[in-house]
């Protein structure tokens, strides 16, 4: 029996403004209607289902990474991420062990542990404020500078760095704005790149930047890598931790058994990133001509990974996929992606948010708790995780 084939849909009724507030009705009727369909405002065919994505990860000779179309290209320039097999590799052989888990525990986790108690000692002299803001975002910001290997950089510059590139990078409207920004950023992110690297080629340090000059790499090279890290490193961190917060927040019952129970922080880390996973939507490119879920995918078609969807898919999380629950059965996600490409900072992530950063939060906090007046705000669906998380506590 021969399986009807049908041609590329193409989704022309959905407003990319729409999607930035909330693309998860969006990704739940593609799910239903229509798994491999084509969003004309961003012209990119979405893959939204997990099993989907998963057989894309296993096949990079037809569904390779290297797509100059990208705007990833234009954004930050030929990153690894961006590159195939032993190309990819030889570039992410040179960045392992800075991201290693023995490294990230007996290195980076001392100075993590620094950046959470100053944090923690800023919030305690107030009795409310913006957890994104305040905490997230400079624990995050000042975290990723030490181990990209340009700590003099202020966690300013590196947080409105990192938003311009990942708003450049999901900028499939083509606004002029984010490009102009992100044009900025690129400026001063080499020059921050050119004056740290003279240190480290002195004197070596494992940071990705000492790493990659060790290796060899050329300075074009260096300065895509140390961007898509400052994009993506920073944006992911930043954004799991405002999420666990806020997800344990609204669910006092779980809130109380995951600090009953130390055994439960990775898997409530785990949880938070696959409900809000911060990189939603990753690019690919079709190779040859090929039928992924009973629809024909072109050569030459630009794709969406979007991880965002995947993490929610009823097939593999159950039909309330939506909603954070710290006891659901265990099973793996697609936060960090999957494959050859999978997160280089995902050890960095989990300790530094699971173990480190929101625990510390709740337990030098007392009565923690949203504002009322002011609820949590998200926003984003390329990258998504909360805008603002106002939030009081006793002093």
């Amino acid at each position: 029996m021969v399986e009807t084939v049908r041609e590329l849909p193409v989704i022309d009724d959905v407003a990319l403004g729409a999607m930035f507030d909330d693309p998860y009705p969006t990704y739940a009727r593609l799910r239903r209607e229509a798994p491999v369909a084509w969003l004309k405002p961003a012209n990119i065919a979405l893959i939204t289902t997990f099993d989907d994505i998963i057989a894309i990860e296993k096949d990079d000779t037809t569904f390779p990474a290297n797509d100059p179309r990208s705007l990833m290209f234009r954004s930050m320039g030929h990153t690894l991420m961006r590159r195939d097999g032993e190309d990819h590799m030889t570039e992410r052989r040179a960045l392992v062990k800075t991201f290693s888990p023995p490294m990230i525990k007996s290195h980076w986790a001392p100075k993590f542990e620094d950046f959470v108690k100053e944090q923690i000692a800023h919030l305690r002299t107030k009795g409310g404020g913006d957890l994104f803001a305040e905490y997230c975002a400079p624990i995050a910001s000042r975290a990723l500078a030490e181990v990209i290997g340009i700590p003099e950089v202020s966690w300013q510059d590196m947080l409105w760095w990192s938003q311009a590139l990942i708003d450049a990078t999901g900028n499939y409207a083509d606004l002029p704005e984010p490009w102009a920004r992100c044009a900025q950023a690129n400026e001063r992110i080499d020059a921050a790149i050119d004056h740290h690297a003279e240190y480290w080629r002195r004197a070596p340090n494992p940071s990705a930047l000492s790493a990659m000059l060790q290796a060899g790499f050329p300075m074009e090279k260096i300065r895509a890598n140390i961007k898509v890290a400052i994009g993506g490193g920073m944006n992911e961190p930043r954004d799991a931790i405002a999420t666990m917060i806020v997800a344990l927040l609204e669910n006092p019952d779980q809130c109380a058994a995951w600090r009953a129970d130390p055994g439960l922080r990775r898997k409530a880390f785990e949880e938070a990133v696959r409900w809000v996973a911060p990189i939603g939507l990753y690019p690919r490119k079709v190779a040859r001509d090929t039928v992924l879920s009973d629809t024909l995918l072109p050569a030459g078609t630009a794709i969406g990974l979007v991880a965002g969807s995947a993490c929610r898919d009823e097939c593999k999380f159950g039909p309330d996929a939506g909603r954070y629950d710290l006891h659901r059965p265990q099973a793996p996600h697609l936060a960090f992606g999957s494959g050859p490409h999978f997160c280089l900072g995902a050890w960095m992530a989990r300790m530094l948010v699971g173990d480190m950063a929101v625990p510390a939060l709740f337990d030098n906090l007392p009565d923690l708790r949203l504002d009322p007046d002011h609820p949590p705000r998200w926003g984003g669906w390329v990258f998504r995780g909360p805008l603002s998380v106002p939030a009081l506590w006793g002093i």
